[in-house]
């Protein structure tokens, strides 16, 4: 053989023999033909696949671009709050007052304080108030107090996001949230039009329902050709129902809007449960503090943080997200704004963990936001922080699991990842984003990022199975 094809073929057998790390900027063939189809290039890319543990990654694409994450964002909150407020911790929700008891009548005011419970709801509430029946009080004389000021929270404009107020993952952070502070419509397609009610029934609502029947169509979402818009009419809240239904829609089904401020839902469903359980409440409804000497009458408890992350991750609870934000706020600075506390305490945490945060940003901790970033890196090494953690199981346990459940319940069933890859995906428009942790063929488990932010980023959802089915391969 020439000297000159031996030297070539040298070359070529050493180039084959490099380590990974030297070519981890490559990335995998299904991966980079799957963006291809959808019109993505790679300089939109992040991408990081990294044995869990020591080593270098195995992919390593633009990794250390901070990318909009969108609901991957989930992943810091939820990370951090496991290790500062701990997996057991609750929320509670207390009734105390200063008044006595004579026949039934409380001679004042009750307070009600608010814990930021993000899993507050109405059954939760009747339990509480039947807590109060049950120790013999039938009439508040006084006002019903609410005390929200554990959170200290900005205005919060639940348009601002996409001009889309109405949608529940649009509701703000309360210390007194009920419900997720939506309700629920039933809607029943008739001849003519929609029956429409709301569950629950609540005071001071008034639904003005003009929805129209389409004489053709196949029912798909039967929501998605409806409008709703809110105004306020004195007390009351005018809620306004449009569009029209596909002369295929025939079964009842439910929407879920959230019309209401937090304060004028809890009202709502105090009074009418207060009323089904045969109470009255002599006073109105108003804010303020609860005094440091009231005396306790009921209290209810969240389930454990774990629990409610589960919830949150699985099914990419904005709302949750938003109040696990502010609870880290509050804990870590009392009286300051919550939010920004929750993102200095967020912050923080990460570089303690060694978490590089340059470029990192954190608006509202559910990743429903345009301006919040995080490089593939970062996101790496949080998940290889994680899973040295203590808390590691109840951090793998909230994710959706491919092919199974969560948000990741109809992706790659019957494919090699299915079951194997715990996984937090997000999507906004021109953002599409995951990481979590796949376990491979070869019995290794990885950690894996992949951020796409481009305007073809919608198409792109083959490329995240395509990473992952490459990865579970191995």
């Amino acid at each position: 053989m020439p000297p000159c094809q031996n030297r070539l073929s040298q070359l070529l057998i050493a180039f084959a023999l490099l380590p990974a790390a030297a070519r981890a900027d490559t990335l995998p063939a299904p991966l980079e033909e799957s963006l291809a189809r959808a019109g993505v290039p790679g300089s939109a890319v992040a991408v990081l696949v990294q044995k869990l543990g020591d080593g270098p990654p195995l992919v390593s694409h633009r990794s250390d671009e901070a990318m909009n994450p969108a609901s991957v964002m989930k992943l810091v909150t939820s990370q951090v709050a496991l290790e500062r407020l701990g997996p057991a911790f609750t929320w509670k929700t207390r009734i105390s007052t200063r008044a006595g008891l004579e026949a039934g009548v409380l001679k004042g005011s009750i307070h009600v304080t608010g814990g930021g419970d993000p899993r507050l709801s109405r059954e939760r509430l009747w339990l509480l108030l039947r807590e109060l029946r049950a120790q013999g009080i039938h009439r508040i004389a006084g006002d019903v107090v609410t005390d929200r000021s554990l959170f200290r929270l900005a205005p919060h404009d639940p348009a601002a996001f996409d001009q889309r107020p109405l949608r529940p993952y649009n509701a703000g952070a309360d210390a007194l949230s009920v419900d997720y502070g939506a309700i629920r419509l039933r809607l029943q397609p008739t001849a003519g039009g929609t029956e429409v009610r709301s569950d629950p029934l609540v005071a001071d609502l008034v639904i003005d329902n003009r929805i129209r029947r389409s004489d053709t169509g196949t029912c798909g979402d039967p929501s998605a050709s409806l409008s709703a818009s809110a105004t306020k009419v004195g007390r009351a809240t005018r809620l306004s129902l449009g569009g029209s239904l596909a002369a295929g829609c025939t079964e009842a089904f439910d929407w879920n809007l959230a019309p209401l401020p937090p304060d004028q839902l809890f009202e709502s469903l105090f009074r009418g449960l207060w009323k089904e359980l045969g109470g009255e409440i002599g006073g109105h409804f108003r804010a303020g503090d609860t005094p440091p000497d009231a005396r306790p009458l009921a209290e209810t408890s969240s389930p454990p943080l774990a629990e409610v992350l589960r919830d949150m991750n699985k099914w990419s609870n904005n709302v949750i997200a938003r109040h696990v934000l502010a609870t880290l706020g509050a804990s870590s600075e009392p009286g300051e704004d919550s939010v920004a506390a929750g993102r200095r305490a967020v912050e923080q945490s990460l570089r303690a963990g060694g978490v590089e945060t340059r470029g990192f940003v954190i608006e509202n901790g559910a990743g429903l936001s345009r301006s919040a970033r995080i490089s593939a890196r970062s996101l790496g090494q949080l998940l290889q922080s994680a899973w040295r953690s203590p808390t590691m199981p109840e951090l793998t346990a909230s994710l959706p699991i491919a092919g199974i459940d969560g948000t990741a319940r109809r992706r790659l069933a019957g494919s090699p990842a299915a079951g194997r890859a715990h996984v937090k995906t997000g999507t906004l428009d021109g953002v599409r984003s995951l990481a979590g942790y796949v376990l491979a063929r070869d019995g290794q488990r990885y950690a894996v990022v992949l951020m796409i932010n481009h305007p073809n980023a919608g198409a792109a959802r083959g490329a995240q199975d395509a990473l992952l089915e490459w990865v579970a391969e191995r």
